[in-house]
Formats: C-alpha cells, structure tokens, sequence
C-alpha cells in the first residue's frame, strides 16, 4: 500500500521588515493549512483548495516558484506535500465545514519565525526552517 498523501500550503506574510507565518490550531496541534487531495487534483491545487477551505484566502502568491517540501511519513504513512506563498491581503475565516458543519480548526496565528517554531512539532519545525530559508531579504 503506497503512502497517504496530503497537500498544503505554507503562507507567509509581510509585516513590518519580518515574514509572519499563518498557523492553525485544531485542539492542542499547530499546523499549515492542508488536507487531503482528491481525485484528478495535483498536489497544488489540493493545496490551494485546502487553503481557501481552511481560512478563505485566496490572493496566494508563489513568488519563489512552484517549490515544495515533504513531511517524512507519519501517522501510518502519511505524506504532506507543502508549497510555499505568500498572501498580502485578504483575512482569515475558519470557515464550517461541508461535511460536518463546524470549522476544521479552533484558532489561527500570524506569527514570526522564532514563535511559529515554538508551537509546532519536529517534522513541522522542518517544513518551517525550509520556508524560512527560502525568504529574500526584506529592503
């Protein structure tokens, strides 16, 4: 059996001379807006998606390109793909869901690097230093 796959994206925003970073909290776990991809989507339009689903942005920008990093496997095999962009406009609403009719998540975040890190669990705080590593330096 091949592995679960997952899509998300990473959203990162300007503030001030410092990128912030869009965390959601569903009970005690921090994470990036993902969720599964269905069929005949690719991983980044299951990302954008999940995205707008997740928190209702949608003024995504991939200005590093079409980059991506995965989380190894976990919880029986799982995979996340994460894309990286950054959003300048829109706020965020947790949104009901279709399927069950609350929000998937109790709380969302922009925060910097150094609190996001904080928050989120090892195989996350990886995804989290790529990102970062990927920020250009701000004028």
């Amino acid at each position: 059996m091949g592995a679960r796959r997952s899509a998300g994206i990473v959203v990162v925003r300007r503030r001030g001379d410092s990128w912030l970073y869009l965390l959601l909290r569903a009970y005690g776990y921090w994470d990036f807006p993902k969720g599964g991809i269905e069929a005949g989507e690719s991983c980044l339009q299951a990302a954008l998606r999940e995205t707008r689903e997740e928190t209702a942005l949608t003024a995504l920008q991939f200005r590093w390109g079409e980059v991506w990093i995965e989380t190894e496997p976990y919880a029986g095999g799982k995979v996340v793909r994460y894309h990286l962009a950054a959003c300048d406009r829109g706020e965020v609403r947790l949104e009901p869901s279709p399927d069950t009719g609350r929000p998937e998540h109790h709380e969302y975040r922009w925060l910097p690097y150094e609190a996001a890190h904080e928050l989120l669990v090892p195989r996350l705080r990886r995804v989290l230093e790529w990102a970062q590593a990927r920020m250009i330096p701000l004028d």
